[in-house]
């Protein structure tokens, strides 16, 4: 490589782009307000599977609504209220309702089971807990007990509970009887408590507490992987989302005339942040087709709410073309989109623009740390870049590609690793200023864990990854989060999990099983063991039960030889 003295300053893979808009320095219930007052008989938010229309005037009054009850059972700004559910209109109120009063939204997987969601409360000191009763076969408030056995005779605000201290009050609501009042253990509280609570708190109070919400106090904290390990609690700010938000709205030419089918789930950024938050700062309309990815619900969307963008990882669009009803839709309303989350072939590009009528379907990219949006296509950029790119940086964002080992930036068009630095980096991993100190470096860059080069023009592609997360449809899945559990099976000695290449999903799960001596297991065996602690797209697709691994001399396991030949039995001829 080129000493740093012998590349012209031009020539290093560095972009900053600026823009003629500044930097929005409200905080997320300011710029609601504003968008209230500006389209208040626009629809804000359509649920199909709730059969609820909410104009942005009579959502004002439901967010307000719930962030009087909030306050009047205690929560003030800085405390941490989880939400365990899937899309919903009651997920966007507790989204906007604690955004209002200054308190930390913890999102958390609707997919998840017990010994997860028992690491989310405890990682995030949550204090507060939103849940709905069961969905898709996970009973909620069955793995809540087996969690927390104490809630079976006692309500959480009574006295500390033993592995939880921070839980004081739980919510559980049902989505489709949003006034039922029915309990399942002492001391819960339903929706219906929401309103009989509100009134305690007045107006004046309540924007007293909004008057005193800072743009970078922390608003939101997200679970992502970092590079290995458990998954990590990345802390955002007002600053932080509202205007990777507003940036992604404005890259898309959205207005209150739009209106976004959301088939992602909320408790992602790409559901939080690019979807809610995006439409709520211009006054579009969220669509919410299902409350969980379902192709044919999502086609039936578009085409009865005349839906002009759809958002999706590619697994997404792939169901929605190959849907055997998809030729009886009219889709002809459809303009833009974001597809993200996982690698976005060119050939499923194309087909996007053409079928579906997204002619001006972007690419995105990020990552949770950064808000999450870094790179975004433009409309205006060639078909090629738009189908082998994943865009330049948005507006006041920095970009840089530096050696992996020298941390020095590197000449356009040399692979390395990719770092974001500006104002969508977050505040930092809640409580580790370690991990934090380790992801951001004393400049302020964020480096990303993923490989890639840049152009003279600020285009990136990515090219691969230097972690080991694996990235399936969309989801980030931390490989020592399944071995840790793989590993408790009594019948198994040591256990190596990693991502491999799937046409569908982008990646799959593999585990590399060695069992103990005189041992003998069935890949369902660890299936089903894996299923118990898991959410289901954790559970390894694949598993081998070998006598060895490859090794390094000084006794490191190593994975990226393990992939390689698991891909070669997988694939000989290849």
């Amino acid at each position: 490589m080129q000493s740093q003295l012998q590349i012209p300053v031009r020539a290093k893979s560095y972009f900053h782009r600026g823009s003629l808009d500044p930097l929005l320095g409200d905080t997320i219930p300011a710029r609601f307000a504003d968008v209230v007052t500006r389209f208040p008989e626009c629809e804000a938010v359509v649920s199909l599977p709730q059969q609820r229309r909410l104009s942005y005037a009579a959502l004002k009054v439901a967010v307000d609504e719930l962030a009087r009850a909030l306050l009047a059972m205690g929560f003030l700004p800085g405390d941490r209220v989880g939400i365990w559910a899937p899309n919903n209109i009651e997920w966007m109120l507790v989204q906007m309702a604690t955004a209002r009063i200054g308190v930390v939204l913890v999102n958390i997987n609707p997919a998840y089971r017990s010994r997860e969601l028992g690491y989310a409360l405890q990682r995030s000191e949550v204090q507060g807990l939103f849940m709905i009763p069961r969905f898709r076969g996970n009973d909620y408030v069955g793995s809540l007990l087996e969690l927390i056995p104490e809630l079976k005779d006692e309500a959480p605000s009574e006295r500390k509970l033993s592995d939880f201290p921070y839980l004081r009050r739980i919510v559980i609501y049902d989505p489709h009887k949003p006034e039922s009042a029915t309990r399942p253990f002492p001391g819960c509280h339903t929706w219906r408590d929401i309103h009989e609570s509100a009134p305690a708190v007045t107006m004046d109070e309540l924007d007293a507490v909004t008057a005193s919400i800072d743009v970078d106090d922390p608003v939101n904290i997200q679970y992502t992987s970092g590079t290995t390990g458990s998954p990590k609690a990345v802390v955002l700010t007002h600053h932080n989302i509202l205007n990777n938000a507003r940036f992604a709205a404005s890259e898309m030419r959205f207005t209150e005339l739009d209106r976004l089918a959301v088939p992602v789930p909320f408790y992602h950024c790409f559901g939080m942040v690019l979807s809610n938050l995006l439409c709520l700062s211009v006054g579009a309309c969220v669509v919410i087709p299902c409350e969980h990815f379902d192709a044919l619900q999502v086609l039936q969307a578009i085409a009865a709410e005349g839906c002009t963008a759809v958002h999706g990882v590619p697994t997404m669009f792939i169901a929605e073309l190959e849907h055997p009803q998809f030729r009886e839709f009219d889709l002809s309303t459809l303009r833009t989109g974001i597809m993200a989350g996982a690698p976005c072939p060119s050939a499923l590009m194309k087909r996007v623009m053409e079928h579906m009528h997204c002619h001006e379907i972007l690419i995105g990219y990020g990552q949770t740390e950064a808000s999450p949006l870094t790179h975004l296509t433009s409309r205006d950029d060639s078909l090629e870049r738009r189908i082998n790119t994943v865009g330049k940086n948005l507006p006041h964002q920095e970009v840089k590609i530096m050696d992996p080992e020298s941390r020095r930036t590197i000449a356009v068009g040399t692979v390395g690793e990719v770092c974001f630095r500006g104002y969508h980096i977050m505040k930092g991993y809640y409580r580790d200023s370690k991990a934090t100190q380790e992801a951001v470096d004393e400049n302020g860059w964020l480096a990303s864990g993923d490989l890639g080069s840049m152009d003279r023009d600020g285009y990136v592609r990515i090219t691969g990854r230097r972690k080991e997360m694996i990235i399936r449809g969309g989801e980030n899945i931390y490989p020592r989060e399944i071995e840790d559990v793989i590993f408790s099976h009594p019948k198994v000695m040591e256990v190596a999990v990693f991502g491999v290449p799937d046409d569908l999903y982008g990646e799959q799960v593999m585990a590399w099983v060695q069992l103990q001596p005189d041992q003998t297991a069935e890949e369902q065996e660890i299936q089903d063991f894996c299923r118990e602690h898991l959410a289901h797209f954790k559970i390894p697709r694949y598993i081998w039960f070998v006598s060895e691994f490859p090794m390094t001399v000084t006794g490191k396991l190593q994975k990226f030889r393990m992939r390689e030949i698991a891909l070669q039995k997988m694939n000989p001829k290849a």
